[in-house]
Order: C-alpha cells, then sequence, then structure tokens
C-alpha cells in the first residue's frame, strides 16, 4: 500500500497550542491593520433607503444595427424570369431615456455600465422586410442631465414625466436587391449591410427635483423635520454630519402632495467642496422653494444664516433669488427661545417670511406647511428649466465632405461620414455592389482626389475598417 510521506515537526501540545496562539493574533492584527487601511482608501458612498445613494453615473450605449439587405429572385411557377425580390432589413433599436417619477438616485446604473439595443432582423426574400429591433428603454429620475462624456456636449436635460430622448440612434436596415431594380439594371445583385448603431460613453447627472429643499448648518434638525411632515425614514442622530446623502419625502397639505427634500448640512466653504458641498449644493438648484432651517441651539444662528446663504450664491447666484422661508428650529429649548426675537427682527429687515417650530415636539410644523404650499402657490407654473450651459447650434456637417492622408508610404487614409458608411453597408462578396462603391467614390470626387494627390498602381486605400488596393485601370481591386 502506498503511503504519502509528509515532514512534520513534533512539538509538547503546551508549545505547539502557545505557538498557534501567537500565529493566529498576528495574524489578526495584520487583518485589522489592513481594514484600516481599506477603509481610508473607499471611496465615499452614502447609503439610501438601504441601498447606495448616486447622483452620478457614467455608461456606454450602443444602438442596434440595422438588418442585412438580401439577395434573391422570385422562383414562381410559370415565372421563369421573375425579378429581384430581396427585401430591406430592419432599423436598429434606439437607446432612449425616459422619466421615470419613481425614481430617486442612478444607482441602477451603477453597475449596468455597458447598455445595447437588438439589432433589426435580417431581410427574406420575396419582398420580406426584415422587423425593426426593439429600443432599449432606460429610466432615470427627473432632474437627470445627460451629457457626451468625450466632448461634454448636453444631449438631454431631463426634468419631468413624460419626457424622453434618443441618446443613440440604431442604424438604418441595409436595402435588398430589389431596392436597386432600374430599367437599365432589371436584375441587381447588389445588397448593402446594415448600417452600425450608434454608440459612446455618456455621463448622467442628477439634479433632484422638488417643490421645497430644507437647507441648513449640520444638526440644524433637517432629517427630523421630514420624518415628521412626511413618511421618510432619513438616518437621526443627536450629532452634526449624520446625512450623508439627500432624502425625498411626500408631504400632504389640504389634500395635495408637496415632495420635499433634505440637504445634507452645508459649511462654510461649501462652494468649494468643503464637507462635500458641491456634491449636494446642485440638488439645491431644482428646488421651488428653500426652507432655510436654523439651530437654535446654536451660539449664532444668525451667522449661520449668513454663511449658509453666502454659499448658494458663490455656488449659483441664480440661488439667491429663490423663495425663502427662514425657520428656527429646537422651539422646545431654552437657548432657541432666546435667539428668536433677534432672528424674527433680522429677518424683518430683510423681508424675509420667518417662523419657529419644533420638530421634535410638532409644534408649529403643519402651520410651516401651509405657508410653504402658499409659496408655491403664488409662483408661476412649473416649466422645465434650462440648463447652466447655453448649447451651441452648429451648423449640420457636410456628410459628403471628405479628407485624403498619406500616413505612410504606399498607404492612403479616406475619411468622411457618407463614403465610411457606404463602406460599411457594402456586400463585397458581390460583383456589382464593389462596381457601385467604384462609382460612388467618382461621384464624390475621391478618385479624381487620390489621382492628383498622386496614388500610385497597387497602392492601399484605407476606409473606415475596409482596405482596398488601387487597380491598374484606375480602379479599386478588392
Amino acid at each position: 500500500m502506498c503511503q504519502l510521506r509528509v515532514p512534520c515537526v513534533f512539538r509538547s501540545p503546551n508549545a505547539h497550542y502557545t505557538a498557534g496562539l501567537a500565529a493566529v493574533n498576528e495574524r489578526r492584527n495584520q487583518r485589522s491593520a489592513r481594514r484600516s487601511c481599506a477603509c481610508l482608501a473607499i471611496p465615499f458612498a452614502p447609503v439610501y433607503n438601504g441601498r447606495m445613494f448616486f447622483d452620478r453615473a457614467r455608461i456606454y450605449v450602443k444602438a442596434g444595427a440595422g438588418g442585412d439587405g438580401v439577395v434573391a429572385f422570385r422562383r414562381e411557377k410559370f415565372v421563369p424570369r421573375g425579378g429581384p425580390s430581396g427585401g430591406n432589413g430592419g432599423r436598429g433599436g434606439n437607446v432612449i431615456l425616459y422619466v421615470d417619477p419613481n425614481l430617486n438616485t442612478l444607482f441602477h446604473l451603477q453597475h449596468n455600465v455597458h447598455q445595447r439595443a437588438e439589432r433589426g432582423v435580417h431581410g427574406q426574400g420575396a419582398n420580406k422586410y426584415g422587423a425593426a429591433g426593439p429600443d432599449l428603454r432606460l429610466p432615470v429620475p427627473p432632474g437627470t442631465i445627460v451629457r457626451d462624456a468625450g466632448s461634454g456636449e448636453v444631449l438631454a436635460d431631463l426634468t419631468q414625466e413624460g419626457q424622453e430622448a434618443i441618446i443613440a440612434k440604431g442604424g438604418r436596415g441595409g436595402r435588398g436587391n430589389a431596392a436597386f431594380k432600374t430599367q437599365r439594371m432589371t436584375a441587381p445583385q447588389i445588397a448593402e449591410k446594415g448600417e452600425p448603431g450608434e454608440e459612446r460613453w455618456i455621463e448622467l447627472e442628477l439634479k433632484l427635483v422638488a417643490d421645497a429643499g430644507i437647507i441648513g448648518v449640520p444638526n440644524a434638525g433637517k432629517s427630523t423635520l421630514l420624518s415628521v411632515v412626511s413618511a421618510a425614514t432619513p438616518k437621526i442622530a443627536d450629532y452634526p454630519f449624520t446625512t450623508v446623502a439627500p432624502n425625498l419625502g411626500v408631504a400632504e397639505v389640504s389634500h395635495r402632495q408637496m415632495v420635499l427634500v433634505d440637504i445634507p448640512g452645508l459649511l462654510e466653504g461649501a462652494h468649494e467642496g468643503v464637507g462635500l458641498g458641491l456634491e449636494f449644493l446642485r440638488h439645491v438648484e431644482r428646488c421651488r422653494v428653500l426652507i432655510h432651517l436654523l439651530n437654535g441651539a446654536s451660539p449664532d444662528p444668525l451667522g449661520d444664516f449668513d454663511a449658509i446663504n453666502q454659499e448658494l450664491s458663490l455656488f449659483n447666484p441664480a440661488l439667491a433669488d429663490k423663495p425663502q422661508i427662514v425657520v428656527l428650529n429646537k422651539l422646545d429649548l431654552t437657548e432657541a427661545r432666546e435667539h428668536w426675537l433677534a432672528v424674527e427682527a433680522h429677518m424683518q429687515r430683510l423681508d424675509l417670511p420667518v417662523m419657529a417650530i419644533s420638530a421634535v415636539t410638532g409644534e408649529n410644523v403643519q402651520a410651516l406647511l401651509y405657508r410653504v404650499q402658499a409659496m408655491l402657490d403664488a409662483l408661476p407654473p412649473v416649466t422645465a428649466e434650462p440648463v447652466e450651459e447655453v448649447i451651441e447650434i452648429k451648423p449640420e456637417p457636410d456628410r459628403k465632405a471628405f479628407t485624403i492622408e498619406h500616413p505612410e508610404p504606399n498607404l492612403w487614409r479616406v475619411r468622411g461620414h457618407e463614403i465610411e458608411r457606404t463602406a460599411r453597408m457594402t456586400k463585397w462578396d458581390y460583383y456589382e455592389a464593389a462596381l457601385r462603391f467604384q462609382r460612388i467614390l467618382s461621384a464624390l470626387g475621391i478618385s479624381d482626389a487620390l489621382r492628383e494627390a498622386g496614388i500610385q498602381d497597387g497602392d492601399t486605400v484605407r476606409i473606415g475598417n475596409v482596405e482596398l488596393v488601387w487597380g491598374y485601370d484606375n480602379a479599386f481591386d478588392e
């Protein structure tokens, strides 16, 4: 019988136990040190309603390619010379973003970075057209701004339910040979490939849309107020920076709904990113009314008021003109009652509405909601707000334009929207399709331009992902 021989070191039971315990303790200390280091390196990502809150996302979208056209001819009984009957391919599916009012975070896109629509169905004989590929529809919360990741161009600003935007268009279906029939070419053996769909990286930025935004310094009682007036359950504790993500809640006022958002506490220097201020200040822009909550237990509530308003103005001067009601909270405390007269007098000088409440006991909370609803009713109807950037209207580019490059000997590169698109959609296994491509080159002036640039027989010409050889008769050979 064969046995495995394993070398080992024998110790007494006590020595073995002592050495093992020391090793375990050492490994435990090492793991603790690694965890401590790792915790410092993990990027900030707050928890929102039991999951991570994300108000930014970067995803790749690709629309579906069009279906290919087909070369086919009628082969029916008693039709000896049936004509072409190849059908066109279907359009590729678009990638569409639409507003879902039930969403308030971009969390669902964080782990689904690559989004692809389906391609169109290929054409068939008997003039059967391929079906269009289904569109890929991605929901986003209200207040989502979509930008092209490469250029930074604003593609869409989705603020209201019912809005949607095509972010990537599906490719056109290729034509079958029936589409190329003419009086001179009665039996064409030409068909096109489906056009590739658009693809791009996009960046999404969420600015929460709410009727009223609750702002103030840390520990002012914003989350407590939200939990009292709505069904929201934000994390609440008696220390600053308990709230690390915006919380949304819906309050009932006179049989109407009011959407409120609790903005995490702001600090002096928030417009420069202090205390993650830049991460949350942008959410204030979409609020119609601001509830400026003052901490009644603060040594200087008026100083806090001036500091927060200054940060709002420095971040976006338009925020200074946003309707605002000042609310002194924690009226159940003696310090707050001592501050009330000074706060009331100061706000009257600024011609700002002011109230005193206790979010803990509920004192004057309902009256506050009625005041805020009255302010909302006095505002003009809600319209889609423009994005902060001015979108430049660019002239439509000349799709037939082209450029010629000569990067190395015997190699030429032709760039241009129309010619590259035609090269991608050409079925090179059909001779008539290659002849058609050559005619298009001549019609666009590319052949003459290559001759003038000094192209020689046998040189390679690269158009998109297609390489062709300039032939001896000034034509292309595959």
